[in-house]
């Protein structure tokens, strides 16, 4: 018990407050939390740009799914004089069958001589580096994209259609991630004989 000079008993006044040590010890506790939610959101943001190159593989696969399934699929091939005849009514027999893959001549980029068929861009591997529109002319900042391109009939009828009035089309893009986007298509014949 305390007393004042005269006797009296002194209540002890309590002092609120933190020491050195216990602020300290509230700094080093804050500062490993703080540390480990910064390497969350570091981790995350490395990684931030991975949707951006999710979306311009597909926006990628897209345009070319487009373009394949605005081609032409017919049993002639469309470079066939007995079909681009016009004297000629339909039916007619095929001079030039129209096959799987690219005749002889035929690219992508030719002006001259271009893809006309859907089956042309069966197997069509534009590597890195490599990938360009229609035209030839390679877009800015696609540098660290591939395509693929598969064009096959089905083996059976589908949906009531033909196995040889429908072909599956499959465009794959891997963008500079590695990650591939897959789409896959069907082009079904619209004119049976051109």
């Amino acid at each position: 018990m305390l007393t004042d000079p005269n006797g009296a008993i002194c209540k002890r006044q309590v002092q609120w407050g933190t020491t050195l040590i216990e602020t300290i010890m509230f700094m080093v506790i804050v500062g490993i939390a703080l540390s480990a939610v910064l390497s969350v959101f570091v981790g995350t943001s490395r990684s931030s740009a991975d949707p951006m190159i999710q979306k311009q593989a597909l926006a990628i696969a897209e345009a070319l799914m487009e373009e394949v399934r605005l081609q032409p699929f017919t049993f002639c091939d469309p470079d066939d004089p007995l079909v681009t005849d016009p004297a000629v009514e339909p039916p007619v027999p095929c001079g030039i069958t129209e096959v799987v893959g690219a005749e002889p001549g035929e690219t992508r980029t030719n002006p001259l001589n271009p893809f006309d068929n859907v089956n042309d861009y069966s197997g069509l591997t534009m590597p890195a580096g490599a990938l360009t529109d229609i035209t030839g002319a390679a877009p800015p900042n696609l540098a660290g994209y591939a395509a693929t391109i598969a064009v096959a009939s089905p083996a059976a009828a589908w949906n009531g259609i033909g196995a040889t009035e429908v072909l599956f089309i499959t465009v794959a893009v891997t963008g500079p991630n590695g990650i591939p986007v897959v789409l896959d298509g069907v082009r079904t014949r619209h004119a049976p004989h051109f």
